[in-house]
């Protein structure tokens, strides 16, 4: 399901501290059934943790992170609580949506994503953002309080949720500063652990040659958390432009990985450097491409060339070998021996019926 630039945007800042935290929660509501998605899903997150799911098809809040055992069953049945008043919400609001938009079937879907952030310097930041069918829809401005509509659509809803009987931003601004921090540091106390363990991430550069552009990969693994921030430098100074977003992905021990490629001008990929910033390391890490990396693929096709010299060389002594039999004893080489070759005799007769093959 296509995610809003300004979700995309958010998931992409790569803003690593050593011990900052956050808590958010991903909401998505889709039109009637058929998709093979739920009517109505949340899942929450600390950090890279997803601690909760809650679905309109089990109708229940479960805990997923196993550090959230922690909490009672009391806690559970009010989060289902609140999960089954939500997905009311949420099945009217596509409904509502739809006749805006002047829908009516079809799939559509509703993304929210709020959370706040607990930083290492004691700073906080929260953020309340809505898409439509993968469109930007509407935000909270967290320092007034107030929703700000992204498209012509949502300037209702916006006005019904500043309106002075209802003012649902100023609500949502005071939850994003205290509850919503609150709940964090309990959370990053159930999991502190997990949460603010530090892996140090192994780097390698690898170019690949094709004409005049060389694109060098440079591979980032075996890390936690996962935060982190690669790009590619020229001269140590400029970084390069990216035309795609990098992906980190899990790996089966808890740490992530990531690539990151460029394309450069083949012969100036020494002014390339990859620069790798983690909460892991004590500075930004640079590596660079080295030219032996590059030289892997003329020592092959040397290894190649010169075993087809010898094959080469092999076969023609075995061609000059039957020549002069022929020309010798009178037999002809017609079944295989260990260079491929068989033999057979036909008028002269020898001593040693074994036809042994030959030797090399």
């Amino acid at each position: 399901m296509k995610m809003s630039p300004l979700f995309l945007l958010i998931l992409g800042v790569s803003r690593v501290y050593s011990d900052s935290h956050s808590l958010r929660y991903y909401v998505t509501g889709v039109s009637g059934t058929g998709s093979g998605l739920p009517e109505y899903s949340e899942v929450g997150y600390v950090d890279d943790q997803q601690i909760t799911y809650y679905n309109s098809d089990s109708r229940l809040c479960r805990p997923v992170a196993p550090w959230m055992d922690k909490e009672e069953p009391e806690y559970w049945e009010g989060e289902t609580q609140t999960g089954k008043r939500d997905e009311a919400v949420s099945k009217h609001n596509v409904r509502t949506l739809m006749s805006r938009f002047n829908q009516t079937g079809g799939f559509h879907s509703i993304q929210v994503m709020y959370g706040c952030e607990l930083r290492d310097d004691g700073s906080t930041a929260g953020y309340d953002q809505y898409g439509y069918d993968g469109r930007d829809f509407l935000y909270l401005d967290t320092q007034r309080g107030v929703y700000i509509p992204i498209i012509h659509e949502a300037q209702i809803t916006a006005q019904r949720s500043n309106s002075p009987d209802v003012r649902e931003g100023e609500r949502q601004k005071n939850y994003l500063e205290k509850i919503c921090i609150g709940w964090l540091k309990k959370y990053i106390d159930y999991g502190r652990d997990d949460l603010e363990r530090r892996v140090r991430p192994e780097v390698r550069v690898t170019g690949r040659w094709s004409g005049e552009v060389t694109k060098l990969h440079c591979w980032v693994y075996g890390f936690h958390p996962r935060a982190v921030d690669v790009k590619w430098m020229k001269n140590e100074q400029d970084e390069v432009l990216l035309d795609k977003a990098k992906q980190i992905l899990p790996n089966p021990d808890g740490t992530y990985q990531t690539r990151v490629t460029v394309e450069v001008p083949t012969g100036e990929e020494e002014r390339y450097s990859c620069h790798v910033d983690h909460s892991s390391l004590e500075g930004t890490l640079s590596v660079k491409w080295e030219p032996k990396s590059g030289l892997s693929l003329v020592v092959i096709i040397g290894a190649v060339i010169g075993c087809l010299v010898v094959l080469i060389a092999v076969i023609a002594e075995v061609l000059i070998y039957k020549i002069i039999s022929e020309k010798k004893f009178g037999f002809k080489t017609t079944s295989k021996n260990k260079f491929g070759f068989k033999t057979t005799s036909t008028s002269y007769t020898s001593s040693d019926s074994s036809n042994k093959p030959l030797k090399a």
